[in-house]
C-alpha cells in the first residue's frame, strides 16, 4: 500500500510540474529545524533507575506545497515533507511526556515509517521519516464545496484545549502548530448565509474501517452578534455532540465550547464500564495595549482523576485511547500573553495551573524576524509539582505512580530557524 501511495504522489506532483508554467500554478513550502534538549525529573526513589543525562533531538522537517487551480470551480493541492532526526534512541520508542497524540489515526493508508532505520535495523540515533500530508481536490459549485483527499480538519474556539476537535488535536506544549496534520475525508461545506455554514462530512480510518472512522454534521449560525456551531460526530464508534459558543464582549472575545461523549455508542456489543464523559473549555482574550495581548481559559475534564494516583489508570480509558484527551487532572487554567517588544521581536509566556494536584507548566518563548520569511525563535517548558515515585523511563515493568502531572514532564528549550520560500 505504501509503494502505491508513493507512485500516486509523485504522479501527482509531475503532473502539477507540468502545469508550472501555467498562471494559476503555486509552489512553496518551508524548512524549519528545532533543537530540543530535555531534562527529566529525578524519581523519588532513585534506586529505580540510573541517573538521566540531558536529551536531545534535533529534527529538520523540508515541506513543498503545490497547488493547482485549472478553473474557479476547480483546484489541487499536495504537500509533502522529509525530517531526518538526530535523537536518543529512547525517543523511538516513547514520547518524552508518556502521552502520543495519534494524528495518523485517520488515514485510510499511509506510507511506512520512519523510512530509517526499517524494521528489521538496529535502533542508533538517526532517524528519517516522510509524511505526505495533503492530496486533495477541491470542488466548487452552486451547493457549496466538496473536498475529496487528504486534507486539514479543525473546528472549536478553544485557545489552547478544543474538547470538539478530536480528530487531529495539539497538545498544548507542540512547538510546531502552524498547520494542521492531513487526515483522509470527503468533506462537503454549504454556505447557508453571509456567516452560517453546514459542514458534512466523513473521515477514513485505517484501511477504511468504520470501527478507526468518523463522520459529522456541524452547522454554524450567527444569532445576536454569537457564533453558535452545533457538532454531531461520530468517532471510533464513540458520539460526541458539541456546542461552541464565541463572540466579542465590551472589546474582549469570549468562548464557551463544550463536548459531551458517549463511549461505544455505535458498538452494538456496547462493552460495560465505560462512563459518558464532558469535555468543556471556557475562556476570553482582548488587548491589553497597543503591544500587549492576553488570554485565560478554564478547562474541565470529567474523565481525568482527581488524585494523582490514580493517573496512570487513565490511559486505558476510551477518552484517552480515542478520543484525543491527554491532561490527566479535572480542572486547568491556562493564562498566555504576547509583547511586541520591537515589530520584528515578539515575547510569548503561557501558564498552565493543573489545579487537581498543584502542578504548574511555565512557557517563556522569544522570536526573532531576521528578515522576509526567515525566523529565529527559542523558548523553554518548565514543570513544577511533586516528582514521580519512579522513573518514567525505568522499563516496562515499572509503572510508575504520579505524585503530580506537571511534575512528571520533563524540562526542556529549544531553538527554531524556519525559512518559507
Amino acid at each position: 500500500m505504501s509503494k502505491r501511495l508513493a507512485v500516486l504522489a509523485l504522479a501527482l506532483f509531475l503532473a502539477l510540474g507540468r502545469a508550472a508554467a501555467g498562471e494559476k500554478f503555486t509552489v512553496g513550502g518551508y524548512l524549519k529545524s528545532f533543537f530540543m534538549v530535555f531534562r527529566f525529573p529525578e524519581p523519588e526513589d532513585s534506586g529505580t533507575a540510573p541517573r538521566q543525562a540531558l536529551l536531545g533531538i534535533s529534527s529538520t522537517r523540508l515541506r513543498l506545497k503545490l497547488s493547482f487551480s485549472p478553473s474557479d470551480r476547480l483546484s489541487f493541492q499536495a504537500a509533502y515533507d522529509i525530517s531526518p532526526r538526530i535523537q536518543d534512541p529512547l525517543f523511538f520508542r516513547s514520547s518524552p511526556f508518556g502521552y502520543a497524540l495519534d494524528p495518523g489515526g485517520y488515514r485510510a493508508a499511509d506510507f511506512r515509517n520512519p523510512l530509517f532505520p526499517g524494521r528489521d535495523d538496529p535502533v542508533g540515533s538517526f532517524g528519517l521519516y516522510h509524511n505526505l500530508d495533503r492530496l486533495s481536490v477541491t470542488v466548487r459549485s452552486g451547493i457549496g464545496d466538496l473536498i475529496i483527499g487528504r486534507q486539514p480538519m479543525a473546528w472549536g474556539s478553544g485557545r489552547v484545549v478544543s474538547p470538539t476537535d478530536v480528530i487531529a488535536p495539539f497538545s498544548f506544549n507542540e512547538l510546531d502548530k502552524e498547520e494542521r496534520y492531513g487526515v483522509d475525508g470527503v468533506r462537503l461545506r454549504v454556505p447557508l448565509g453571509t456567516l452560517s455554514e453546514l459542514d458534512i462530512g466523513y473521515v477514513f480510518g485505517k484501511k477504511f474501517k468504520f470501527s478507526q472512522s468518523a463522520f459529522f454534521l456541524k452547522s454554524r449560525f450567527s444569532i445576536l452578534k454569537t457564533d453558535l456551531t452545533f457538532i454531531f460526530l461520530g468517532f471510533r464508534r464513540d458520539l460526541l455532540l458539541g456546542i461552541d459558543l464565541a463572540r466579542s464582549v465590551g472589546g474582549a472575545g469570549v468562548w464557551l465550547e463544550g463536548a459531551f461523549v458517549v463511549p461505544d455508542a455505535f458498538d452494538r456489543s456496547r462493552p460495560q464500564g465505560n462512563k459518558d464523559y464532558v469535555r468543556l473549555s471556557a475562556g476570553l482574550d482582548g488587548s491589553l495595549s497597543g503591544q500587549t495581548y492576553a488570554f485565560l481559559e478554564y478547562h474541565f475534564n470529567s474523565a481525568g482523576a482527581a488524585q494523582p494516583e490514580s493517573y496512570t489508570n487513565l490511559l486505558s480509558q476510551p477518552a484517552y485511547t480515542r478520543g484525543s484527551a491527554y491532561l490527566l487532572g479535572k480542572h486547568y487554567l491556562f493564562a498566555g500573553l504576547n509583547y511586541q517588544l520591537t515589530p520584528l521581536v515578539p515575547l510569548t509566556g503561557m501558564a498552565v495551573y493543573n489545579a487537581s494536584d498543584g502542578s504548574w507548566s511555565l512557557s517563556p518563548q522569544a522570536e526573532y524576524n531576521i528578515s522576509e520569511n526567515i525566523y529565529l525563535a527559542g523558548g523553554a517548558y518548565f514543570g513544577i509539582g511533586k516528582r514521580p515515585a519512579a522513573s518514567l523511563f525505568a522499563g516496562p515493568a515499572v509503572r510508575p505512580e504520579l505524585a503530580s502531572e506537571f511534575g512528571s514532564y520533563p524540562d526542556f528549550a529549544y531553538l527554531s530557524f524556519r525559512f518559507y520560500f
